[in-house]
């Protein structure tokens, strides 16, 4: 029998709701339903390597692989997603295929992008166009960059229903003092936002090589999101109450079999849920904020690259998100699933 090692190796705890969900682990199992749904493969890659895994407990799990294969058979990797929803079979696709992102799989084809490019973007007919996948996490987002001669633009490839949050975020953004990119033009129906790129080098690179710049316009930039005001139309409120509710079902699950780590976390959460019964936005912040999002300009200002989540928050959550993803990057190191 024909396996292909999934890695890491991780183990999750059980879902009762979830029966199926210890299929996304097993090997064998995948490369069986992988083959079923894509067809016989005469080529066994040499692992499937997990990319991302969300868990929403006893309602659904997701998770994507890189599907690697030997390096002298010069085939390029590929995405593939297992999504799991309480009392359905588990469905696998592959990328650029993601109903939640219906704009992605003609943004991500060479042919497909120019001529979105020429209708949405460019004054004058292009003929080729090059696409690079920058990133992706399925069901959410997808960054592309659509190159024509020496004209580049980021593409970022969202749901829908997500695009005005996106715009307005933007908008917030370019009113403080952080840089943010020119939007050049967007796909409505497709989710597709073309922007301009940013020259630069990216924070958390250099905060790896040791190379951190003058904290003084991160600060600043912060400083002046946070003191915007808010309007009547500013933003959809951050969900913390729903984040909170969905990290706390999962953290019961985990500890549920440890009386001492379950001590330990009704200790927290009877404090923290008098906190989030009251708690109230309390001003424009980012909401997404940390390391990743941030370019250090040539002339040493900072840039923000991603605002989806700009709006009424809190700063606080700024601060504890960029503090936490520098904790996980120094722990873990970087990922670009993070």
């Amino acid at each position: 029998m024909t396996t292909v090692p999934i890695y890491p190796v991780v183990e999750f705890p059980s879902d009762p709701r979830l029966p199926e969900l210890f299929k996304l682990f097993d090997s064998e199992w995948l490369w069986d339903a992988y083959q079923e749904e894509f067809g016989p493969s005469e080529l066994v890659p040499q692992t499937f390597r997990i990319r991302q895994f969300t868990h929403s407990l006893g309602r659904r799990a997701m998770i994507s692989y890189l599907v690697e294969w030997d390096p002298e058979e010069y085939l390029p990797s590929e995405h593939v997603v297992a999504k799991l929803e309480r009392g359905q079979q588990i469905k696998l696709s592959r990328f650029p295929d993601d109903d939640s992102l219906p704009g992605l799989k003609k943004a991500a084809d060479p042919e497909g992008a120019l001529e979105l490019l020429n209708r949405h973007i460019l004054a004058v007919g292009a003929r080729r166009a090059r696409v690079e996948v920058v990133r992706y996490r399925p069901a959410s987002r997808a960054v592309l960059r659509h190159r024509i001669g020496r004209a580049g633009f980021f593409v970022r490839v969202i749901p829908p229903d997500s695009l005005p949050p996106f715009l307005k975020g933007w908008e917030l953004v370019g009113r403080s003092d952080f840089v943010a990119p020119r939007v050049a033009g967007h796909w409505k129906e497709g989710g597709v936002v073309w922007m301009s790129e940013i020259p630069g080098r990216n924070l958390r690179v250099s905060i790896r090589k040791g190379n951190g710049p003058d904290p003084e316009p991160l600060f600043k930039g912060l400083e002046s999101l946070w003191a915007l005001e808010s309007e009547r139309d500013c933003g959809t409120p951050y969900n913390l109450p729903g984040g909170y509710r969905h990290a706390r079902r999962m953290f019961e699950n985990v500890a549920r079999e440890n009386v001492e780590t379950t001590i330990v976390l009704n200790e927290i959460t009877d404090v923290l849920d008098s906190f989030i019964e009251t708690w109230k936005p309390q001003g424009i912040a980012h909401n997404d904020f940390y390391d990743d999002q941030l370019i250090v300009t040539p002339d040493g200002r900072m840039a923000l690259v991603d605002f989806e989540e700009a709006g009424p928050g809190d700063p606080l959550l700024d601060v504890g998100n960029f503090l936490a993803h520098l904790r996980w990057t120094i722990r873990f190191g970087s990922s670009e699933a993070a």
